[in-house]
């Protein structure tokens, strides 16, 4: 193993050659509990364990150039080639992630007679990345690239978070979402499709498994604006042709219309392109939490409104979908909830439910879309309840449009 006074000397006057630095930290954070009786020998297994590891994953590579402890922390020092840093640094997020992740597992299945902190131990890892500049003292740069690397790694899941934060990022860069559509059916005129609700989905699903995991990572990284404006675009190129009389229903997070940047008038600009106008479109607002301000979204609603679009309320009956969403932001359908839908051909307290929303609906001129619709009994029971239109596998799934025969 080489140690760290022979990595400064190899990158001194002797290696003239350009490139980057790039450190791999490791720390393992034990609870209080356990750092007085088992700490040591915690630290004791995980030296001998993780030595073994990274000589025997990095001893052959060419960029690898020792490993470091510093108290029970340890540095894993590479030499990278020239380049872009952003480049090098998410090679090198996605190398260490890949191996440290699985040093982590087995690592912890060998505690044996820990076992009963096996859960509680976390493996703090981070990278950081700086140019090899000649100017600056060799000892200096890496103490640099070290304090970068402690700090990306603070919080167990710095790796996957920054991975994840890079895949969006791409992801809104590269516009590689697309949409697909459900068909909306109405249950007044024989089955004809009213509309389409539009479904993001994704190209690639190793960050984001579905399309609700992409948009609350997006929430919390504050990206929302930008995903929630790419998926109306998308939505809007993918859905020609489009019958004048049927409706595209676009999903949008009622937080969007909380954030003072958020303009209608891209949405105007591209469905003007396709020659479609405001009154094809139906506004679904997805709460995923709670509205904060309705007073905020009601004034943008009014906007959109005098506009000529519409508006639905999403998921009634199931996460924070309530009456008071329903009496503030006055929509113009109601889509209740599969959990409310199901097998409701046998649940008299569902039915019950649904009588009364549709009692409501009728009151305040709203119009009830029954989502999930799975089983031809449930379809049955909705229309004769009086429901105006229904959704769900047994009437078409998610699928690219591709043309209309309406």
């Amino acid at each position: 193993m080489r140690q760290l006074r022979d990595i400064w000397r190899l990158n001194g006057a002797d290696n003239d050659s350009a490139g980057h630095l790039g450190i791999i930290y490791l720390s393992w954070q034990l609870p209080s509990v356990y750092q007085a009786s088992s700490g040591s020998s915690l630290q004791e297994q995980w030296r001998e364990f993780a030595e073994l590891e990274v000589e025997g994953t990095f001893s052959s590579s060419l960029l690898y150039e020792g490993m470091q402890w510093v108290k029970d922390d340890l540095f894993i020092h590479m030499r990278l080639p020239a380049g872009e840093a952003q480049t090098l640094e998410g090679w090198l997020l996605e190398l260490a992630y890949k191996h440290t992740k699985n040093w982590e597992r087995r690592f912890v299945e060998q505690l044996g007679s820990m076992q009963s902190y096996q859960s509680e131990v976390q493996l703090h890892v981070g990278v950081g990345v700086a140019s090899n500049d000649h100017h600056t003292a060799d000892g200096l740069i890496w103490y640099e690239v070290m304090k970068k690397a402690i700090l990306h790694g603070q919080v167990a899941d710095a790796m996957e978070r920054s991975l994840r934060r890079r895949a969006i990022d791409d992801l809104i860069h590269d516009r590689t979402i697309y949409s697909v559509y459900q068909p909306i059916v109405s249950l007044q005129q024989q089955g004809k499709v009213f509309g389409y609700e539009s479904l993001t989905r994704t190209e690639d699903r190793t960050w984001f498994s579905n399309p609700m995991e992409l948009f609350l990572f997006a929430e919390k990284e504050g990206l929302t604006y930008s995903l929630d404006r790419l998926a109306r675009e998308k939505a809007i190129d993918g859905c020609i042709p489009l019958a004048s009389n049927q409706k595209l229903f676009i999903n949008v997070m009622a937080q969007i219309m909380e954030d003072p940047s958020f303009s209608p008038g891209q949405t105007l600009s591209l469905l003007e392109q396709h020659k479609l106008s405001p009154h094809h479109v139906v506004f679904e607002i997805t709460e995923r939490s709670a509205i904060a301000d309705f007073g905020t979204v009601k004034k943008a609603l009014e906007h959109y409104r005098s506009q000529g679009y519409q508006i639905a309320i999403d998921d009634v009956g199931a996460g924070y979908s309530s009456l008071q969403s329903i009496v503030e932001l006055r929509p113009d359908y109601l889509k209740v909830d599969r959990s409310i839908i199901q097998n409701i051909h046998l649940d008299e307290m569902k039915e019950h439910i649904l009588s009364t929303l549709i009692q409501l609906a009728a009151k305040m001129d709203i119009s009830v879309i029954a989502e999930g619709i799975e089983l031809a009994e449930e379809l049955e029971k909705v229309r004769g309840m009086g429901a105006h239109y229904a959704q769900g596998y047994l009437l078409g799934r998610p699928a690219p449009f591709v043309s209309n025969k309406q």
